[in-house]
């Protein structure tokens, strides 16, 4: 996860300076869900991994992280999902495809067009947590991780600003109404 640049403040005359460690391996990976309910309070779902460049450990996330993440969903939300999925190539996965088969009776999969970040609310979560780490100096990759977690759980408890990421994307909850057009005479 590299977040964007971001401004600072210094003494005039002066550039301000941040030392750092040079050691750069690792990242932090996160994959969410953002959940919505019509009369409920806004959900977001998530999971963080950290790699630290061991051989032993994943780089990413697998399938199995995302049915695992649907399946806490579900049994927290304790109801049918209708889950809206951006075309990430291991939402694709075979593996995926027949989890989301064996539970149609209480999942079902709308795919979002592709290159269509700007209709996923998950996408300004995550602009959220990357725009609030642009000025942070971290010593190590754990702090990073720190940091993630927090502003995350941050986000988690004040569901105006998940509601915020749906609104950001223009879609909305309601049932759509197709009016046929008045009859000419």
């Amino acid at each position: 996860m590299t977040p964007p640049r971001a401004r600072t403040w210094g003494r005039r005359g002066r550039t301000p300076v941040v030392r750092v460690r040079g050691r750069g391996s690792g990242r932090v990976s996160m994959a969410g869900m953002t959940c919505y309910k019509p009369g409920q309070r806004s959900r977001l779902f998530y999971t963080v991994r950290e790699y630290t460049g061991r051989k032993d450990q994943p780089k990413g996330f697998g399938w199995r992280d995302f049915r695992d993440l649907i399946v806490r969903a579900r049994i927290q939300l304790g109801g049918p999902i209708v889950l809206v999925w951006d075309n990430v190539r291991l939402h694709l996965t075979r593996p995926l495809r027949e989890f989301i088969d064996a539970n149609a009776d209480w999942l079902r999969v709308v795919q979002l067009p592709t290159y269509a970040p700007d209709l996923n609310p998950t996408e300004g979560v995550w602009s959220l947590v990357k725009r609030d780490l642009g000025n942070l100096a971290a010593a190590d990759l754990s702090q990073i991780t720190r940091a993630v977690k927090h502003r995350l759980k941050q986000i988690q408890y004040r569901p105006e600003v998940v509601d915020g990421c749906l609104a950001g994307t223009g879609l909305s909850l309601g049932p759509t109404t197709h009016e046929e057009p008045p009859p000419t005479r």
